[in-house]
């Protein structure tokens, strides 16, 4: 009786092995190197539980400031969302090395790469030097977020795209325009609404980031409270700060519907 016999799908060489053990070598070593003790934990489950003793009940001290830095932060994310993609459209096509040419691609791509260098709290703190203080400074910043994101992604889903659609537009003698608005984003607009609302909600989370370093918003209004230890008052504002972003969720997945479902329709 012959018994077929299966290659083992988790087989390991010695390199393998060892380079897990060094792996795990370099974690013990990076853990003591960083001070990453057992007691250290206890101590800090114990100030942990006592923080967020001291952070209920929530308590609205100021429903004003409260107010006014979720407006703002909902504004900056709108307005750096909305510059952003479309800043994103041309970039992202510009980089895409299917349908331009090396001298081109090679600048855009060098765009992206500088706006996704930094964290968008790094790149706010540039623009309050730059701008001042205020919404401004946060609607570029995550602007210039949007842009390494959204860029990045658009110019991947256009090289992905089967070029004989392309190419069926280009044999009709159609300009470049028409080439990129019937050849190319019929195939590519699903995708892309998918990117725009995922940049949204990750704006809306981010923008809450941005104001702690005086980019407005509801970021400006949190730190305010830690200073002055209102910790019921910083439980309010995380509160309404998750209930911003589940609303932002909700949202974008009804535009995601909304848009994809008239893309089928279109198609069919």
């Amino acid at each position: 009786m012959n018994v077929t016999t299966r290659p083992n799908p988790f087989k390991t060489s010695v390199w393998i092995r060892a380079g897990w053990v060094a792996l795990l070598l370099y974690v013990i070593y990076a853990a003591s190197r960083l001070e990453i003790t057992w007691a250290r934990f206890l101590v800090g489950l114990d100030n942990g539980a006592k923080f967020i003793g001291r952070m209920l009940p929530p308590n609205i001290a100021q429903p004003d400031s409260l107010l006014t830095g979720l407006t703002e932060s909902l504004e900056i994310a709108i307005l750096a969302s909305c510059l952003g993609i479309l800043i994103s459209l041309p970039v992202g096509l510009l980089a895409s090395r299917n349908l331009m040419p090396v001298w081109a691609t090679w600048p855009a791509r060098m765009c992206i790469a500088l706006c996704r260098s930094f964290h968008p709290v790094i790149v706010a703190i540039l623009f309050v030097k730059a701008v001042g203080f205020g919404a401004l400074a946060g609607i570029l910043s995550l602007m210039v977020a949007s842009v390494g994101f959204i860029g990045k992604l658009f110019a991947e889903a256009i090289e992905e795209i089967s070029l004989k659609q392309v190419e069926a537009v280009r044999a009709t003698g159609a300009p470049f325009m028409n080439v990129i608005t019937y050849g190319v984003l019929p195939q590519v607009f699903a995708r892309f609404v998918g990117f725009a609302t995922y940049q949204l909600d990750s704006n809306l989370r981010n923008s809450t980031m941005v104001g702690i370093v005086g980019a407005g918003g509801i970021g400006g209004t949190l730190f305010s409270a830690f200073q002055r230890f209102d910790y019921d008052f910083v439980c309010a504002i995380l509160l309404s700060i998750i209930g911003m972003i589940m609303l932002g969720e909700v949202l974008a997945g009804w535009v995601r519907a909304v848009f994809l479902e008239r893309g089928k329709v279109e198609q069919e």
